[in-house]
């Protein structure tokens, strides 16, 4: 019993180390260098996608993000249980998608862990916060400072808190690319 114990206290310092690196790794001015730790800490990314300065992960290993899709200054992304975010996804500055929350109405307060995806071709703006156990469905547009607590449908424009469906894309078959990172930001 005591032996577990110490075995994971020391197993929870050890991803604390790692996070706070990954923090660090946050600011270096170099796209390559920064993508370069974060896949070597864990963090699954496609072909053609960046994640710009200043973002702060928890759990790396648990989060895959596809190809050319843009992650934004200043995000946060929560591996404290699986976080998958598709292809074509822009991600604005200052997003927060959490995976883990604490049951407000436990005696206990315990911590509740629920899967995030963010499927192909969604865009998130800034400031917008995504809760546990949302799915975030194809081409789907989540306005700035919305709070998502349910999954949203396809090509549905949400926004407010909670967010609600305010509108639908006209289209339902993107094919664009994102484009180019940016080297130094």
């Amino acid at each position: 019993m005591i032996l577990f114990r110490i075995k994971r206290r020391i197993m929870a310092i050890l991803l604390e180390l790692e996070v706070m690196f990954l923090h660090g790794v946050g600011n270096i001015p170099s796209h390559h260098l920064r993508r370069f730790f974060y896949r070597a800490c864990g963090i699954k990314i496609g072909c053609g996608s960046t994640i710009h300065t200043e973002a702060k992960f928890y759990n790396p290993s648990n989060i895959r993000i596809g190809e050319d899709t843009i992650i934004g200054e200043g995000v946060v992304l929560d591996g404290r249980e699986k976080l998958s975010i598709g292809n074509h996804v822009a991600i604005a500055s200052e997003v927060m998608i959490y995976n883990a929350e604490h049951d407000v109405q436990s005696e206990d307060f315990h911590a509740v862990m629920e899967p995030v995806v963010i499927e192909d071709y969604v865009f998130i703006g800034p400031r917008a916060i995504i809760l546990p156990g949302v799915t975030v469905k194809k081409g789907a547009i989540i306005a700035a400072g919305a709070v998502v607590t349910k999954d949203v449908e396809p090509f549905d424009i949400v926004a407010g808190v909670p967010a609600k469906p305010i509108g639908k894309r006209n289209f339902s078959n993107p094919q664009y690319q994102l484009g180019r990172a940016a080297w130094f930001r």
